[in-house]
């Protein structure tokens, strides 16, 4: 809880999670708006934007909204309702009740994985912050796919680094369709004579040592001479290595501590 804590305050302070105005939205299929004319409550409505990226306004028919700002649609509909000469003056305000054009998805290990609507400029880690941030689970890392011009990417963000750096040129703005995946930290293993034997998360770094230390230390019976670790090579063969106490671990390394025979 406490490692928890300090990622969602470090990612909040560093970079601030800031709010985004209604206007910053651009409009697309599957939006559904709240449209008002001040002074005509008969030419209120509220609609949904068709595939073709339209709606259709009263008095003016079809008007593409596809691509507009907030801000934009309205003075579009203003503009199309003077030039007809259907209102003078026209006063249009509207809200986006449903966004379903500009979504992000935010997958893995966050507390609330599902897709999230792109409410103006967001980038990787606002949209973390949106999903709850990353749960006990979750790793440092992370990978955004993203596709641009018909061709699909995949950029590995190394948070911990980032946070560290203050580098915010990895915390990329978003766009719609974009995937933020965070994959489950990675994983040791320890048995043998220790007090906790079992699988423990793998920190940065981390030596064999540290590794007997999480698993609760040597049980009585446990000596610290002879320890292996069981490590699965680039082809899924199991070596066994003979360890020493400042040797780095690596994910999915299985350690062995021995029982002492005197």
């Amino acid at each position: 809880m406490k490692r928890l804590t300090y990622w969602m305050m470090a990612l909040l302070i560093a970079f601030g999670f800031g709010s985004a105005s209604a206007a910053d939205i651009l409009l697309g299929p599957g939006d559904v708006l709240k449209v008002s004319v001040y002074g005509s409550p008969d030419l209120g409505l509220e609609t949904r934007v068709s595939e073709s990226g339209a709606i259709t306004f009263p008095l003016i028919g079809e008007v593409a909204l596809g691509g507009l700002s907030v801000s934009s649609a309205e003075k579009k509909i203003a503009s199309m309702l003077e030039s007809g000469g259907f209102v003078r003056k026209a006063q249009v305000n509207m809200i986006v009740t449903s966004i379903q054009s500009q979504q992000v998805s935010v997958l893995g290990q966050v507390f609330r994985p599902g897709r999230y609507p792109l409410e103006g400029k967001r980038s990787v880690v606002d949209m973390l912050a949106v999903a709850g941030g990353i749960n006990g689970d979750g790793g440092d890392s992370l990978t955004l796919i993203r596709k641009r011009g018909g061709k699909a990417s995949k950029e590995v963000i190394d948070l911990i680094q980032m946070v560290r750096s203050g580098d915010l040129e990895r915390d990329v703005d978003l766009a719609a369709n974009d995937i933020i995946y965070v994959e489950r930290a990675p994983r040791f293993y320890i048995y043998g004579e220790v007090q906790r034997p079992g699988t423990f998360r793998l920190e940065r770094s981390m030596t064999v040592v540290q590794a007997l230390s999480t698993g609760g230390g040597l049980t009585p019976r446990g000596t610290e001479r002879g320890m292996q670790i069981k490590r699965r090579d680039s082809q899924g063969v199991v070596q066994i290595i003979n360890a020493k106490q400042d040797d780095l671990l690596q994910t999915d390394d299985v350690v062995y501590v021995k029982e002492s025979l005197f």
